[in-house]
């Protein structure tokens, strides 16, 4: 389970960057429901990493929001994993 987490965190890291750069370049994005997908599917703090140091959707309220609520869920599975 944590290789689990730990390759999740990574890609969803990556491809927030990913979506950085083709929001930069003017092209096609990755869509909030795929980002958000990442996020509650495991990488909620790949993609707490990538908002904060790519500055990508950091100026949507909604995504602060709801991205630290999947950092708060997948950390109590982790720590509820750890404890079990």
């Amino acid at each position: 389970m944590p290789l689990f987490y730990a390759v999740l965190t990574l890609v969803t890291f990556l491809v927030w960057g990913f979506d950085k750069y083709r929001a930069k370049m003017n092209q096609w994005r990755v869509s909030e429901r795929a980002l958000f997908t990442l996020a509650y599917g495991g990488g909620a703090f790949g993609a707490l990493a990538g908002m904060y140091l790519f500055h990508h959707k950091t100026r949507k309220t909604y995504f602060w929001v709801l991205i630290g609520l999947a950092c708060v869920i997948h950390a109590g599975i982790i720590i509820w994993l750890i404890s079990n």
